[in-house]
């Protein structure tokens, strides 16, 4: 079993900010990822809403944060973390690879799209339908693209992907965006989109690969086909929040409560980022509730020193 300070248990901005501030404290510091540093960011196109920061690709930004936690002692892992369990006042991370004994435990590992659970979802997975515009856009150059959603996510990778697609399609099941204003308004100034209101997809459908999408009005009951090769699914995503074998309180949505220290009902461990109920999940406050948490688990952690100091003195 390896020994650490603090255990980060997942890569994206959050826990890299998080691993930044614990090394930098001279906190021995392991981030423990199962992917690609940098979580939802390296699926990003550009990333304007960073303060400082005009413009910057996603995936250059996580190299950036990546480096950067590098930079003071973070280490990072590439394996899955299968559970996280209190033994005494130590806090245990087991993966699939390894254990690991720390004081404190930060849970950042966000969480997965939601699905539409509709027939031809799972058949054409990797095959015309996608949850990442980054990775897959380019695969649809000149082609007519689809895509569920209406939210900050659909709508900015729906413009997004104008710069492969012929034309693009957001279906949304409302007749409102739920997206910010200025996203909206990027999306509405784009010639290729197009927005198909009040309708949600009842079925993909195509031979090899997607080809069209049956509709449905959900305020007419009128059904409807489109036409698209590609279909890019951004419906929300639900929070990795089973990690923990000791129950912990969550909202009902599946997100961990905590304090305004981040800190969750057991001591010792803390909870960041979008596996957190809270009002915005943006990269700002990622990396804030990452700074938080770090600053809390080294007064935790010297508490514990002190006390455990104060026990082994000897008595006058």
């Amino acid at each position: 079993m390896l020994e650490y300070d603090v255990v980060i248990v997942g890569g994206g901005p959050a826990g890299l900010c998080a691993g930044l501030y614990t090394a930098r404290a001279r906190l021995k510091t392991v981030i423990l990822e199962k992917g690609i540093p940098g979580g939802q960011i390296v699926n990003t196109g550009m990333v304007d809403d960073y303060p400082g920061i005009e413009e910057i690709m996603g995936p250059e930004l996580a190299k950036r944060m990546e480096d950067h936690a590098k930079k003071f002692g973070a280490e990072i892992r590439q394996e899955e973390v299968l559970e996280v369990y209190c033994e005494g006042e130590d806090r245990i991370t087991k993966t699939d690879e390894e254990e690991y004994r720390a004081k404190a435990v930060i849970l950042s590992a966000g969480g997965n799209p939601k699905y539409l659970e509709i027939p031809g979802e799972k058949k054409f997975w990797g095959k015309g339908v996608s949850y990442c515009a980054i990775c897959d856009g380019p695969f649809f150059k000149d082609e007519a693209i689809a895509v569920v959603g209406g939210g900050d996510a659909a709508v900015e990778e729906g413009t997004y992907l104008a710069k492969f697609g012929k034309k693009i399609y957001i279906i949304h099941r409302r007749d409102q965006l739920r997206a910010q204003k200025i996203i909206q308004e990027r999306a509405r100034n784009e010639p290729k989109v197009e927005f198909v209101w009040d309708t949600v997809v009842e079925e993909i459908c195509g031979d090899d690969g997607a080809e069209h999408l049956r509709l449905k009005n959900v305020k007419t009951g009128e059904t409807s086909q489109l036409e698209a090769s590609g279909v890019f699914i951004f419906i929300g995503f639900e929070p990795n929040s089973g990690l923990v074998r000791e129950p912990l309180d969550q909202d009902e949505n599946g997100y961990f409560i905590t304090d305004a220290h981040m800190r969750t009902k057991i001591p010792g461990i803390y909870a960041v980022g979008d596996v957190r109920t809270q009002l915005a999940r943006q990269l700002t406050t990622a990396v804030g509730d990452a700074t938080t948490a770090a600053v809390a688990v080294e007064k935790y952690i010297e508490a514990l020193r002190d006390a455990k100091a104060d026990q082994q003195a000897p008595s006058a």
